[in-house]
């Protein structure tokens, strides 16, 4: 039998943030992994070059039954902490937009980092492992029983579970952490799929079918909650930032308030445009703000083709109402399968803010997208991976 001061089950950016810090501090330190690769969600993430962080961390853009947890550990390890790691090993970054971080080549140079430094801290990393069960020993510590290519038993004083979400299932996303958490009695929060696609309602999905590839700026809105950023129709429905944004706040049933052009005002430029140009025809003026096919699949063809001069003003009023007020009733989501995270998971009122640990299970800790805290797009939930994996490496 083999002992760990710790082990961390899921080699993903949470776990091994973890590792790097325990191994700083001398810890013995063993990361387990189901899948054959480290970190696959890293190498995928931000179109292949790692939206990393985002310089405007706050704790206002994460969701959470309790939105207070996440501020400690985001407070303790920043933003400006991982990027010094970051120029440390000379990765070159750029700011795209809203203050979101990626790599100027490819996401694989923060997985080397991560490997790197696991390296420089002496941890050990064993891949390709399935773990068959979990013991608290009566004393201190776990037993864990586990097989690569042979059985084997495994002590260690702190379990860590950085074992990720149900997003994405094809880069080997699974249920086991919060499984482990029910085992021990620690309340988990339903998931359900964020920052994802939204799937239409047969109709719509035909009336809107020739934009996909279409890109525009627009507002959507759930409830109180919008985002002001792209748009993408796609074969299935709707995706895009602002779409996979709202998403996260969305609940089947409800509909999303969607304005297409959030950046002026419609109905002041229409009567406007009656004044100087007359004799234009509705669906050139609207060519000037949108896309052709949009103003195509959004206005019927009688009123497109009708002259500026001929339009009264309840007709000025139902064009702004297509445009700036279009109510959408989504179908779904698409599911993990294309989710960048999982919202839900374990209770944070189980845990301690500070350390990640358990309340009430010595030496159990949970860490990552498995705890009930979910980032916005654009490098927050890469954030609190590293925060949260760096609060528990402290202490474990």
């Amino acid at each position: 039998m083999k002992n760990y001061d710790v082990v961390i089950i899921g080699a993903g950016a949470a776990g091994l943030m973890c590792a790097i810090e325990a191994g700083k501090r001398q810890r013995s330190v063993l990361v387990l992994d189901h899948a054959n690769k480290p970190g696959k969600k890293i190498l995928m993430s931000g179109g292949g070059r790692c939206n990393f962080t985002n310089l405007n961390i706050i704790s206002e853009n994460y969701i959470s039954h309790n939105p207070h947890f996440c501020k400690s550990a985001l407070s303790r390890y920043t933003a400006q902490d991982f990027i010094y790691m970051v120029k440390k090993h000379q990765i070159k970054f750029y700011e795209k937009t809203l203050g979101q971080l990626f790599c100027e080549n490819k996401s694989q140079e923060i997985l080397n980092m991560l490997l790197q430094e696991c390296r420089d801290t002496h941890v050990d990393i064993r891949l390709n492992t399935t773990i068959n069960k979990i013991e608290q020993q009566a004393e201190q510590g776990f037993n864990i029983r586990c097989h690569s290519d042979v059985q084997e038993e495994i002590q260690c004083q702190s379990l860590v579970v950085a074992t990720g979400g149900l997003s994405v299932p094809t880069l080997g996303a699974s249920p086991f952490g919060y499984k482990i958490a029910e085992q021990f009695n620690i309340k988990v929060w339903p998931t359900r799929a964020g920052l994802v696609p939204f799937t239409l309602h047969p109709l719509d999905k035909e009336k809107y079918a020739l934009l996909s590839g279409v890109s525009v700026k627009c507002t959507a809105r759930v409830a109180q909650k919008s985002f002001s950023e792209k748009l993408l129709f796609t074969h299935r429905g709707l995706s895009g930032p602002a779409i996979l944004q709202i998403s996260s706040y969305w609940q089947p049933g409800e509909t999303v308030a969607i304005n297409l052009l959030p950046e002026i005002d419609l109905l002041f430029s229409l009567k406007k445009a009656q004044q100087e140009h007359p004799k234009k025809q509705l669906h050139t003026i609207m060519g000037e703000y949108l896309p052709k096919r949009v103003v195509e699949s959004f206005l019927e063809s009688k009123l497109a083709n009708k002259t500026l001069k001929t339009l009264s003003l309840r007709e000025l009023e139902t064009v702004v109402k297509h445009f700036c007020a279009w109510s959408l009733k989504p179908n779904a989501t698409e599911g993990y399968r294309t989710a960048e995270v999982t919202l839900g998971g374990v209770d944070c009122n189980a845990l301690s803010s500070k350390t990640l640990e358990s309340k009430d299970v010595s030496g159990l800790y949970f860490i990552g997208e498995v705890v009930d805290v979910t980032g916005w797009l654009g490098g927050f939930n890469f954030q609190w991976a590293w925060s949260s994996g760096w609060s528990a490496g402290q202490v474990v």
